[in-house]
């Protein structure tokens, strides 16, 4: 789960009216999958109810002046709004789809960090005393706050891998852990870390961990095998390859899910079977993605040690 948490206060008495919001990863289906394959031989799947988070209520009022107010700014009189508790396609106003136009994401973020300048709201708030000054007070924190959301929702979105990860935990996915930190965190434990190994690279893995580690010994001895080295290169190369081949598959699953979020908008219907479907393979896309992007770096690394 991505989420903000966001220490504004600095000793200073709390102001009124204000609410410490975190970015939900709100769950249409309110269900939470996790899958976890060992060695690609045994499948095990458990699953926990959450409750769906509620999108952003359009019917809420401006604090200052009482209008109908959007996520960021009431429109009738310009006020900066307590941060909403969205995610962040609802946050840029986007629907939640996997094909963006990065560039206009890009110029939205920069409309919006002008806006949400904290500075820039507290300069606006004038030297008034009392209540004004309560208020430009909470301008200037929520102005702090909504900026956070604003730098995590865009670098998420930018992202293709982060947005379609986001996205599939918005949809009640789980993914498994496969970071640099779940590694070095089992090797410092002595834990099995939970990887998911493509099936179809079983064997390649296989050969590829052997030289690996007998290329370790080499250098552990001091010892040079440039034919052993020149062959892990190669095979290297060949999981960047696919690496970028995985990304492509999964843009091509992203066409597939924005046409049936379309037509579920159009009003027409979609079953949750197919939701579900859909779900899975990027899943699967992923999590091969992510263990050849591992294994691409352990690579890297015994050969620049």
């Amino acid at each position: 789960m991505v989420c903000v948490v966001l220490n504004v206060w600095r000793g200073r008495p709390r102001p009124r009216n204000l609410t410490t919001t975190q970015p939900p990863v709100p769950t249409d289906s309110a269900r939470v999958c996790r899958v976890v394959v060992n060695e690609g031989k045994n499948l095990n799947t458990s699953t926990t109810m959450t409750t769906a988070k509620p999108a952003f209520d359009e019917t809420q009022s401006c604090w200052s002046c009482g209008a109908p107010r959007p996520i960021h700014f009431c429109e009738a009189c310009g006020k900066v709004q307590p941060p909403a508790s969205v995610d962040y396609f609802t946050f840029f106003r986007l629907p939640r789809k996997l094909n963006l136009d990065v560039p206009a994401l890009e110029k939205d973020f920069y409309d919006l960090s002008r806006k949400l300048h904290p500075d820039l709201n507290a300069r606006a708030g004038g030297k008034d005393t009392g209540g004004k000054e309560q208020e430009k007070e909470n301008e200037q924190e929520w102005s702090l706050q909504q900026s956070s959301q604003l730098n995590d929702a865009y670098r998420t979105l930018k992202d293709p891998i982060k947005r379609t990860q986001y996205l599939l935990q918005l949809e009640g996915v789980e993914l498994e852990e496969q970071s640099k930190t779940a590694t070095e965190q089992a090797r410092s434990t002595g834990q099995l870390k939970k990887q998911i190994v493509p099936p179809d690279l079983l064997e390649e893995v296989f050969e590829l961990n052997m030289q690996l580690e007998e290329l370790r010994m080499h250098k552990k001895m001091g010892e040079d095998d440039p034919a052993l080295i020149d062959e892990i290169g190669r095979q290297k190369l060949e999981l960047e390859e696919k690496q970028e081949a995985l990304l492509q598959e999964l843009k091509t699953r992203w066409k597939m899910w924005d046409g049936m979020i379309q037509r579920e908008h159009n009003g027409q219907p979609v079953s949750e079977e197919e939701r579900r479907q859909e779900r899975d393979k990027m899943v699967d896309i992923l999590n091969r993605r992510n263990y050849i992007r591992n294994l691409v770096r352990d690579v890297s690394e015994v050969l620049e040690n």
